[in-house]
């Protein structure tokens, strides 16, 4: 996945903004909250950072081309890092975005999700 499709990707998620900080990454959010990461990674090879349900961050952790996300994980914040293209395609990279969204946004507010018109259904 490269960094267009992947803001390509984030931005089609419902009720997502974007800013661009942190060493220049691209950081998504949903109502404020991040929930994915483009481009954190001091090299120039494509990194992505999600987070990820408990089962998912003890499976992908030990996964070749994944690893717990810097700074944030070592918070105990469950976040994976995807530094290597080859180790996922982009199916698997856009379902785990995705979840990461639904995660983030199932722990905004009943008022904000609403608001959003989020996690209604």
């Amino acid at each position: 996945m490269t960094y267009d499709e992947f803001n390509e990707f984030c931005a089609s998620l419902p009720a997502t903004s974007h800013v661009v900080q942190w060493g220049n990454s691209d950081v998504w959010k949903v109502g404020g909250k991040v929930f994915a990461i483009g481009g954190w990674e001091k090299c120039n090879k494509p990194a992505y950072v999600f987070k990820t349900s408990d089962a998912d961050f003890h499976f992908l952790q030990d996964e070749p081309g994944f690893r717990p996300a810097p700074y944030m994980a070592a918070r105990g914040m469950k976040w994976i890092q995807h530094y290597d293209v080859t180790a996922a395609t982009k199916d698997e990279l856009k379902k785990f975005i995705k979840e990461s969204h639904r995660i983030v946004s199932s722990g905004l507010t009943k008022k904000l999700q609403k608001e959003l018109g989020l996690n209604q259904g």
